[in-house]
């Protein structure tokens, strides 16, 4: 399976005679099962709108956006299906992604029915409960009937990632998936996240500004500046062998950054 972006452009169209905007410009990328690709570039770079774009959420201007080789403009209902399965979003608010009047088992379990992973009360419920289990809530039936204010930041995004996995996805689009996270709880999430990659085969579309975290976990890199993928590699090739100036800029500041932050640490309490 590949999901890939083919000069994929992205143009919202301004009201009242003003100039449109074009948001994605001519990017092509390429992700695959078990592999971790990032997306990095400062924010208004188009990184979200093109994890919309990848997620099928908004249709792309111009040029194509694929996952098995068809076109998501293109694909029939039971295509539409399989690539509803097959690519899956973790993003950055779990609080705004689960609805507050849903228990946990319930925020799953509909996923369950309605994508007809298993049917029966007890088959729905072994379906969750194992996907708890495999991010790492055990035992999972404590976490069944709590509610998201019930759960810790860390928790509520480890639920996210469930409620993807139930699925059985080939990969994971996750938008600044860890960015609100303190940095303990950070690294448990990335953590989590290779874990999946190694036991299941999962592979993520990995966008973030944090340009620290992609070089501990990312093995293919994309850099976006306004819209355009300005340069992309992998990982070892971006972080000591930038060509473009833009991606040489964000590793200097990430390293002014990173050193100031080990200067003066905080509590993550």
């Amino acid at each position: 399976m590949l999901l890939e972006a083919r000069n994929a452009s992205k143009t919202f169209r301004a009201r009242r005679g003003a100039a449109s905007v074009a948001a994605v410009s001519g990017v092509t990328l390429q992700a695959r099962p078990g592999e971790f690709v990032a997306i990095v570039g400062e924010s208004g770079s188009g990184k979200s709108t093109l994890a919309r774009m990848l997620l099928g959420l908004i249709p792309a201007t111009s040029g194509e956006i694929e996952f098995d080789g068809l076109s998501l403009g293109r694909m029939n209902r039971t295509q539409v299906r399989a690539y509803r399965t097959g690519v899956q979003a973790v993003l950055q608010d779990p609080s705004g992604s689960l609805n507050p009047r849903k228990t946990v088992e319930r925020s799953l379990g509909e996923i369950v029915r309605l994508h007809h992973v298993a049917s029966g009360r007890a088959a729905v419920r072994a379906r969750v409960v194992e996907s708890l289990n495999e991010v790492g809530l055990s035992p999972a039936e404590a976490f069944l009937d709590r509610y998201p204010q019930e759960l810790s930041g860390g928790q509520r995004q480890r639920v996210l990632i469930a409620r993807a996995l139930v699925l059985s996805p080939q990969i994971i689009i996750a938008d600044e998936a860890v960015s609100a996270l303190d940095a303990s709880v950070k690294a448990g999430i990335l953590k989590l996240m290779n874990g999946l990659t190694e036991r299941l085969g999962v592979g993520y579309v990995f966008i973030t500004h944090d340009l620290p975290v992609v070089r501990k976990v990312a093995q293919r890199v994309y850099v976006m500046k306004d819209g355009h993928i300005v340069e992309g590699g992998s990982t070892t090739q971006i972080f000591t062998a930038a060509k473009h100036p833009y991606t040489r800029s964000l590793l200097a500041s990430a390293l002014t950054l990173d050193a100031s932050s080990s200067e003066s640490p905080r509590s993550d309490n």
